[in-house]
């Protein structure tokens, strides 16, 4: 078996995944996550699946120079329709967007049967896919947030539980936890510390734009997003108090 060499992204979801588990990489990315897991024995099955047709074909080029198709299966379909209820017992889907992972999983409910733990990697709107974990009984039990090539990128990992535990307790409310992240907030990293001065500066660049419109709404606009950096400024400000 070949070695595999994938991105720290990558490996941090590979951290998550249970030794011995059932893997399937949802958007697989030519299946090398999948390989990864294979050839360091993490997992003891995997299922790569590709919507398309141009990945599918990578992903099976990919599986078939590790030898092993008595531990891979590569499957063309739209999301969780790869699967079938038991087979998997861990299920990430990484490199969407929030809301696009929440329809896969909404529409694939019936083929979570048995899964144990989801990993799921948004690269934006997380908060959607913390929402969805609320509504549907899944308890977030940790995040990784890291930087990689100027990106910033938050891993949510979640199982069967009671989902408002990790936002109890806390001094924010689950509406501020639900965009921060639980778990992120309590390690109050650099990298989370960088993404909100992100977003802050995204926001005042908004602004700056506004204030040059002569549409009426652009006023009431502005307001709403004043608040918003007000509130991000206090978020960075709490986080850099408390790491002193």
């Amino acid at each position: 078996m070949t070695s595999v060499s994938i991105s720290k992204r990558l490996q941090t979801i590979a951290r998550y995944c249970p030794e011995g588990a059932r893997v399937a990489d949802i958007g697989s990315d030519h299946a090398l996550l999948a390989s990864y897991l294979l050839v360091k024995g993490i997992a003891s099955f995997v299922i790569a699946g590709e919507l398309n047709e141009g990945p599918f074909q990578a992903a099976q080029k990919q599986i078939h120079t590790l030898q092993v198709k008595d531990r891979a299966s590569v499957r063309k379909g739209n999301g969780l329709a790869v699967l079938h209820p038991g087979e998997a017992d861990v299920i990430c889907i990484a490199g969407m967007g929030g809301q696009l992972i929440v329809s896969i999983l909404e529409a694939g409910k019936d083929k979570l049967e048995g899964v144990q733990r989801l990993i799921l990697q948004p690269n934006v709107g997380e908060e959607a896919v913390r929402l969805w974990m609320i509504e549907n009984g899944w308890q977030l039990i940790a995040e990784s947030i890291l930087q990689e090539d100027g990106v910033i990128y938050e891993i949510l990992v979640a199982e069967r539980g009671n989902p408002t535990v990790p936002y109890e307790g806390k001094d924010r409310t689950q509406e501020e936890l639900l965009r921060i992240g639980p778990f992120l907030w309590e390690n109050k990293s650099e990298v989370l510390q960088e993404k909100w001065l992100h977003e802050q500066e995204k926001w005042q660049k908004v602004i700056i734009q506004l204030k040059r419109s002569d549409k009426p709404e652009a006023a009431e606009r502005i307001k709403e997003i004043e608040a918003e950096v007000k509130w991000i400024d206090e978020v960075i400000a709490c986080m850099r108090t408390d790491k002193q």
